[in-house]
């Protein structure tokens, strides 16, 4: 999601949906293994792949990583329903 209109934390949201605990987690691992091969550098991360719920922070793009009930439960995409989707 493009928050840049919305969001002085950050430009964009990405939400993805992990199918357990180990998906999560290797979400997470080689999201930072990519990105870290690009010169971009997590700042900082929260939340475990057990809590159903990660969040990669890398300042311009903040990455939620989710299993799918938690995904429905905080529902992001409906607080930021204004953000124009991005592909």
């Amino acid at each position: 999601m493009d928050v840049r209109e919305l969001s002085s934390v950050t430009d964009y949201y990405v939400v993805a949906t992990g199918n357990s605990s180990p998906h999560i987690k290797a979400l997470a691992d080689e999201t930072q293994v990519a990105l870290k091969k690009k010169g971009i550098k997590c700042h900082r991360k929260s939340g475990t792949p057990d809590s159903a719920w990660m969040v990669l922070d890398f300042l311009d793009v903040v990455i939620h990583l989710f299993s799918d009930e938690t995904r429905s439960y905080y529902a992001l995409e409906q607080l930021w329903s204004d953000a124009p989707r991005v592909d």
